[in-house]
C-alpha cells in the first residue's frame, strides 16, 4: 500500500459524510472537508482535527486553489442532494448539483493527477427491482431524476477510468439509517425524509404522526419492505473501498447493504419497543416509484473488500438513533 495523503472528503458535514469524516480520523488520515452547509452540519465536525472549508464544489477558483494547497491522493465524494420527489419536480436541480458540479471536481482531478474516487450512489440507480435481491449486474433504469443523476455520473466516472486512468469505487447503498454509536453526531437533515428519524420525531411529538405511504404492497404486511444499512457500516465501506484503490484496485461498483429487508411496520413495532412509546401513524396511498421490496445482495462488498454490515438489526440502528435524538441533537436544530 501507497503512504497515505490528504483526502478531500466533498459533502463531509452531512450525514453519512461527517460519520465516514470521524472514522477516518480514527485511521490517522489527514481530511480537508468541503461543504457549502446547505445541509450540512459544521459541528458535525471535529475542526481542530482537520481543515474544513467552506464553499461548493462548482466554484472552479476554489477546487483549484483547494488541489494546489492539500494536492489530495483521493476524493470521496457525498455531495448530494437526495430528495427523489424534489428530483421529480425539479429535476434541473439535482442534474445541476449531483452530475454537472461534480465534473469541476474530476477536472481538477485530472489536472493535478489524483486517480482515486470514492462515490456514494444509491441503489437508486437500479430503479425497479427486477429480481431480489440485488446484485451489482441488475439492470440499471433509474425512476427518478436522482436516480439518474447519481447512474449519470458513474457513467462519466467510467469514461474517466479510460480516457486518463481515474480509479474508482460506486457504493451503491440501500436505505442508510441510525447514528454515531457514541452519539455525538447523528442525523438531522431539514426537512427530514428518512423513516427512521421521522418515527422518532414522531414519537417525541415534533411531528403530529408518521404517515406510512401504502398499505396494499404484495408484502407480508401490505407495507414496503427495505434493507436498512448502518451509517457506520457505511463509513467503514468507505475506508475499505479507500484501501482497496490505495492497493491497485480497478474501478468497480458494490452494493452496500444487509441482505435483509424489513417492511415499515415491523420498524414502528421495532421504534416502539425501544422508545416505550405508541408511534401515532396516518396511513396514506402509494407513493409514486415506491417498489415494494428492495434488498440488497452485499456479496461482492464482502469478496472484494472485506466488508460486511456489522449492525444488521433494526433495533440497533433505531437505539443509536433514538440516542442521539433525545441527546446532542435536542434542541439543537430545527427540523
Amino acid at each position: 500500500m501507497q503512504s497515505k495523503g490528504t483526502l478531500l472528503v466533498t459533502g463531509g458535514a452531512g450525514y453519512i459524510g461527517s460519520h465516514t469524516v470521524k472514522h477516518l480520523l480514527a485511521n490517522h488520515e489527514r481530511i480537508v472537508v468541503l461543504d457549502n452547509l446547505v445541509f450540512g452540519h459544521r459541528e458535525a465536525l471535529p475542526l481542530d482535527r482537520m481543515t474544513f472549508i467552506q464553499g461548493d464544489m462548482s466554484d472552479a477558483p476554489l477546487i483549484e486553489k483547494l488541489f494546489t494547497e492539500h494536492q489530495p491522493e483521493a476524493v470521496l465524494h457525498f455531495a448530494a442532494f437526495a430528495f427523489v420527489g424534489e428530483s421529480v419536480e425539479n429535476p434541473l436541480k439535482y442534474y445541476r448539483n449531483n452530475f454537472a458540479a461534480p465534473l469541476t471536481v474530476l477536472e481538477a482531478m485530472q489536472k493535478h493527477g489524483t486517480k482515486r474516487f470514492i462515490f456514494s450512489s444509491t441503489c437508486a440507480t437500479y430503479g425497479n427491482p427486477v429480481s431480489i435481491p440485488m446484485d451489482e449486474t441488475h439492470p440499471q433504469e433509474p425512476v427518478n431524476p436522482y436516480g439518474e443523476s447519481k447512474f449519470m455520473l458513474e457513467r462519466v466516472l467510467k469514461d474517466c477510468d479510460r480516457a486518463f486512468g481515474l480509479k474508482s469505487v460506486f457504493l451503491r447503498y440501500f436505505n442508510a439509517s441510525g447514528c454515531d454509536l457514541e452519539g455525538e453526531i447523528g442525523e438531522d437533515h431539514a426537512p427530514e425524509s428518512h423513516l427512521i428519524p421521522r418515527i422518532l420525531m414522531a414519537a417525541t411529538g415534533e411531528i403530529e404522526s408518521l404517515t406510512v405511504f401504502g398499505t396494499d404492497y404484495p408484502t407480508p404486511d401490505g407495507t414496503c419492505i427495505r434493507d436498512y444499512i448502518h451509517v457506520q457500516d457505511l463509513a467503514k465501506a468507505h475506508a475499505l473501498a479507500l484501501d482497496y484503490l490505495r492497493n491497485g484496485g480497478e474501478s468497480t461498483a458494490v452494493n452496500l447493504g444487509t441482505g435483509r429487508g424489513f417492511s415499515v411496520k415491523e420498524i414502528i413495532a421495532t421504534a416502539e419497543a425501544v422508545t416505550g412509546k405508541t408511534i401515532p401513524v396516518s396511513y396514506g396511498p402509494r407513493r409514486a416509484g415506491d417498489p415494494p421490496e428492495l434488498v440488497a445482495n452485499p456479496a461482492k462488498a464482502k469478496a472484494l473488500l472485506g466488508w460486511e454490515a456489522e449492525l444488521k438489526e433494526p433495533r440497533q440502528h433505531i437505539e443509536s438513533a433514538w440516542k442521539w435524538m433525545t441527546g446532542p441533537r435536542k434542541g439543537r436544530y430545527s427540523c
